[in-house]
């Protein structure tokens, strides 16, 4: 018989034991639970990171047998590559929102091409796979729906004058195609390409395009409407078809070119700098001008839909809607009657004309000639049409208004109200008539001439005649930090504060210390380089007390002050001076007096050479001429290049007298 003995701290051991192994396989469960949904909500968001990085074929290692029995892994990768990129989707989100077994549901968030757009969906897993199928994209998608997308096209913004004159819009044009069907085979191609300036390897290959049936319309090239012999001649041959089709028309062409810019269809790297702005390879986009500087605000968005459609046609559900908001129109401060006038004067020579009003900036007109037609950029322009505009010798493509130029006398009153404003020139001081001069034998063989040696050689007589030796000696006078100081109060060397994209003015390249260079700036030689708006600008300052406007040429910029680089004083006393070079009969612009209006202005002929005994240089006219009457403000300035030999500034002032008394007159 044997004694049975129970020790009762094992006991308590045993006890501990079992339940720690029950407690590590409930633990067990647990965790085979958590992480048995956790990996469904890994795989999920797998699945659509893969459609973020458009990994297509991965996404169908990710989906259930069954999934996959209906689904061949080419016909899954092309419906969602068709859908998806249609769709341009990105930024796809998700946010699960519960878990029921093998199902989750959770939103979808992502942008597309029609903006962004969320969705509530449910997924089921079948062994941690996706069970696939067309309404994973979108819950109302069926496998036999298609998505599409339409877009509806906004209205690009007009450019408007003053007066609400359409400077560029929408406008009418003919697309010349072919249709294969109706032609005389290929017979005719050499006679279309020399008629539409193609080539006939260039038609050859357009009609080689295997969507092409015999019916079909293949467009080969916009053409204006105005050319009725074109048309004509192109519509007496077989199977030339021509349509009406909407495009930017610029109904002054040539006169606002360099002012409106001009449209061209978008390249690559503009859809690559402009990605995600709504642009497509068949867009046009702003290339010069207001066209490019305000191209987002003419540009407008848009609209465009995606929506799910069934096999009968029937719109089923949208999936993201984006509505169309058409451009903003652009008013100008220009006036397209003054323009047209300075337009015509002047364009048959290398000239830049600048009109303002002195009192608040406002251009008025803004011309540069020769030029182009901003419409042969919309029709489509010939390689032989770009080869002439680059080639032409009078470069019609500069934008002449946009450089600087050697400003020669134009810049006497601006030197004498430097030097009275710094307090540094007495303008009665007589600096004894010199019809050549230089300051000492330091100079060498240089030397400054004029053409007029007025008495006495006061600062009066210098403007009206138009010495260069007054103002040569006023600069050494006035001295070079002066100078420098005035320069710097007029802004010169600064950027141009101006809607578009203008060249800096500069009084020097380099150092300011050479007494030749300091003389002959005074008399706008040396190294002095003004841009046309800035002229306008500075002289607008002498008929508004001494305030300089900032120039604009958007109705809806504000007018504000530049700077005030000169007094009321010293302002009022260069225009009285300025004055009497127009109505005094010595006066360099005496020919523009006009008894009926007080007007104050210069001439100015720039020397360009390589030497002073360079005799094959050329020459830059000048005229800047201004109103004095406040009711009718108006300081014009324009710039010709060439008039050696045809009368220098005179040669400006004879064509300017007509756009002025127009516009003052009307």
């Amino acid at each position: 018989m044997y004694d049975v003995y129970v020790n009762n701290n094992n006991k308590k051991k045993l006890i501990i034991i079992g339940g720690a192994v029950i407690g590590v396989i409930l633990i067990g469960f647990f965790v085979f639970f958590l992480l048995s949904g956790d990996s469904k909500e890994k795989n999920l968001k797998d699945f659509y990171a893969k459609i973020n990085n458009q990994k297509y074929d991965e996404m169908y290692a990710m989906i259930s047998d069954d999934a996959k029995s209906t689904y061949t892994k080419e016909a899954f990768i092309k419906r969602n590559k068709n859908i998806y990129d249609g769709m341009e989707v990105t930024d796809i989100n998700i946010d699960v929102v519960s878990t029921d077994g093998d199902k989750i549901t959770y939103t979808v968030n992502m942008k597309t091409v029609a903006g962004s757009t969320e969705f509530e969906n449910t997924t089921q897993f079948k062994d941690d796979k996706i069970i696939w199928n067309d309404s994973f994209i979108y819950p109302d998608l069926g496998s036999t729906d298609k998505v599409r997308i339409v877009e509806d096209k906004a209205q690009r913004g007009r450019i408007l004058d003053r007066n609400g004159t359409v400077l560029a819009g929408k406008g009418e044009a003919y697309s010349v195609g072919l249709v294969r069907g109706k032609l005389n085979g290929e017979n005719d191609y050499d006679k279309i390409a020399k008629l539409l300036d193609l080539t006939k390897e260039g038609i050859q290959k357009t009609m080689s395009a295997s969507w092409i049936k015999d019916d079909s319309f293949v467009p080969l090239k916009t053409i204006s409407k105005d050319d009725k012999n074109l048309e004509n001649d192109l519509l007496a041959i077989a199977g030339v078809k021509l349509t009406t089709t909407n495009i930017r028309s610029y109904p002054y062409g040539k006169v606002t070119s360099h002012l409106v810019g001009y449209m061209q269809k978008v390249t690559a790297e503009d859809l690559d700098k402009h990605k995600g702005e709504g642009y497509t390879e068949n867009s046009y986009i702003g290339r010069s001008g207001i066209e490019a500087a305000y191209e987002k605000d003419l540009k407008g968005k848009d609209g465009i839909e995606i929506y799910i459609q069934d096999d009968s046609g029937e719109r089923k559900a949208s999936i993201a809607r984006q509505l169309r908001e058409d451009g903003k129109d652009m008013t100008l401060t220009v006036d397209i009657t003054l323009q047209k006038s300075l337009y015509n004067q002047f364009q048959n020579d290398k000239s830049a004309s600048v009109a303002m009003n002195p009192k608040t900036g406002e251009v008025l007109a803004l011309v540069s000639t020769p030029t182009f037609s901003s419409n042969d950029f919309i029709l489509g322009m010939s390689t032989s049409q770009w080869n002439a505009l680059n080639d032409d010798k009078n470069k019609p493509l500069l934008n002449r208004f946009r450089s600087t130029w050697v400003p020669g006398s134009c810049m006497k009153p601006i030197t004498a109200a430097i030097g009275l404003e710094t307090k540094s020139l007495d303008p009665a001081k007589d600096f004894s008539s010199a019809m050549k001069w230089q300051k000492d034998s330091s100079w060498g063989s240089y030397y400054v001439t004029t053409l007029h040696a007025p008495t006495p050689n006061n600062l009066k007589n210098g403007l009206v005649y138009s010495d260069n030796v007054y103002f040569a000696k006023a600069a050494l006078e006035i001295g070079a930090d002066n100078l420098v100081k005035g320069y710097k109060s007029l802004k010169i060397g600064e950027e141009i504060p101006f809607e578009l994209s203008l060249n800096k003015s500069q009084y020097t390249s380099g150092d300011f210390k050479d007494e030749i260079q300091i003389a002959d700036s005074g008399y706008g030689q040396g190294q002095i380089l003004l841009n046309p708006v800035q002229m306008a600008s500075v002289y607008g300052a002498f008929v508004n007390e001494g305030k300089m406007m900032a120039p604009h040429v958007v109705k809806t910029t504000e007018s504000s002050v530049w700077a005030q680089p000169f007094s009321k004083d010293v302002a009022n006393e260069i225009k009285e001076d300025l004055i009497q070079v127009i109505s005094d009969q010595n006066g360099t612009g005496h020919s523009f007096y006009n008894k009926n209006v007080v007007l104050a202005g210069k001439t100015g002929t720039g020397e360009i050479k390589d030497s002073q005994d360079d005799t094959e240089g050329t020459e830059v006219g000048w005229f800047t001429v201004m109103t004095t009457d406040s009711s009718q403000p108006i300081v014009i300035s324009t710039m010709v290049e060439d008039v050696k030999g045809r009368g220098g500034s005179n040669y400006v002032t004879n064509r300017m007298k007509a756009p002025l008394n127009e516009y003052l007159n009307k």
